[in-house]
Order: structure tokens, then sequence, then C-alpha cells
């Protein structure tokens, strides 16, 4: 990958999930469950369903961001296990801190981890959810959080994508500004060639749905896991 000369991609992506991706999580991680109230909670609900999560299951949420996704998992898993991973330690906490203030009996726990590196063995997971995350890495490190997924995954388990849409072309002018003007925040549009990826990562893909809340375009992915 050809970078630039502050270790920036040429692309405008951070090499890496560490540094100003998860600075700049680590300082909005007060305010950000207003963005994700705004613009995400419908998604969520559309992802929730599709996931095919049943109470039992051991479940991975990677990227749980302030956590509105991870309670949801947790309360439709109430006897299962929910793990919870963000590479920002003060998102992880604010997640760890509110299920277990509404959950106190659930095992549920998250904790601040590389997505690209998970510390857990192969096949720990009956499902994956992870929701918009994958905007905010470089090309090289979607494949490698890609392959994670995968090998954390039981077969024939299923994965769940939250992506940005690319589907409104107003909001891709908008997104595309506000990613060169804050990229370690905003990212970039990567929905449209997720598919093909994870499918070459040996998922086959079950269901594929636009959501929109507002002027905000979401895509939700759901894949299963083909075999190793």
């Amino acid at each position: 990958m050809q970078l630039s000369g502050n270790g920036w991609p040429v692309n405008g992506m951070p090499a890496t999930l560490a540094g100003r991706t998860r600075r700049v999580y680590d300082t909005v991680a007060r305010v950000y469950p207003i963005s994700t109230m705004l613009f995400h909670s419908l998604a969520h609900r559309c992802a929730l369903d599709a996931a095919g999560i049943e109470d039992g299951m051991r479940v991975l949420e990677v990227a749980t961001g302030s956590g509105e996704m991870f309670r949801r998992l947790v309360r439709a898993n109430p006897r299962g296990c929910t793990v919870g991973v963000d590479i920002s330690p003060n998102m992880a906490a604010r997640a760890q801190r509110i299920a277990r203030r509404n959950f106190p009996g659930a095992a549920a726990v998250c904790q601040a981890v590389d997505a690209r590196h998970m510390p857990f063995r192969d096949s720990s997971f009956d499902a994956v959810v992870c929701c918009y995350l994958l905007e905010l890495l470089s090309a090289e490190d979607i494949e490698r959080t890609v392959r994670e997924f995968h090998r954390v995954l039981r077969d024939p388990g299923r994965l769940t994508l939250v992506l940005i849409g690319q589907n409104t072309s107003g909001f891709n002018r908008v997104y595309r500004v506000a990613g060169s003007l804050a990229p370690a925040f905003w990212g970039r549009q990567v929905a449209d060639g997720i598919p093909g990826l994870i499918e070459s990562h040996r998922f086959r893909i079950l269901s594929d749905r636009a959501v929109r809340q507002g002027f905000y375009p979401s895509r939700v992915l759901v894949a299963r896991k083909i075999g190793r």
C-alpha cells in the first residue's frame, strides 16, 4: 500500500485502526449516542431482525460505539453470552457500563480490541455483528477484518454488517466532503464493494437491504460462513 509522507495511504484513510481513529472516538464517546439515535437506530433494528440471534448464543459485536446496538443484542440474548469490542477504550467502557446497568444478570462484556487482530479462538461465536466500521479502514485493513470475522465465526454462523449506503447521490456528495475534512471520523463509503469482498472470503450472502433514516442511507447485509 502506498503511503503519504505522514503515514496515511494515498486514498486518505489511516494506515491502521489505531492512532487518529481511536483518539477521535475516545473524544466523542459522550456525544456519539446522539448521532446513533438520529441516523443509525432504524438500521440497527433491521440488522437485529435479520441477524438470526437466538437466546443462548455466543454473539460478538465488533465496533460497539456507544453501545446502542450492543444493548439490543444483550436484550435479545439474555441467557447467552454477548461480547462487544471497540478500538476506543472510552466507547467500550461506556457500552459496558450501560449494559451492566440495564441487564445486570446477563453475561455481557465489552473491551477495547483491534478488530484486525481479535483475541478470540477460531470458531468462538455463533454470530458476528458489525455496524459502520469498514468505512474507517483502509482497503487492506478491511480484508484483514473480514478474515477475522470468518475465523472467529462457527460454521455456518451469520455475519451481519451495517454499512453507510451509496444509493443516494446527494448524500454521497455531502459524505465525500465530510470524509475529506475529517477522514478519521467519517471515513469513506465502501458499501458497493463489500458484497463481492465477503463472498471472496468464503461467505454466502443471505440478504441485502437498503434502509433510510431521514436523509441518512444504510445498507444491512447478512451472510453465512462457508467452511474454512
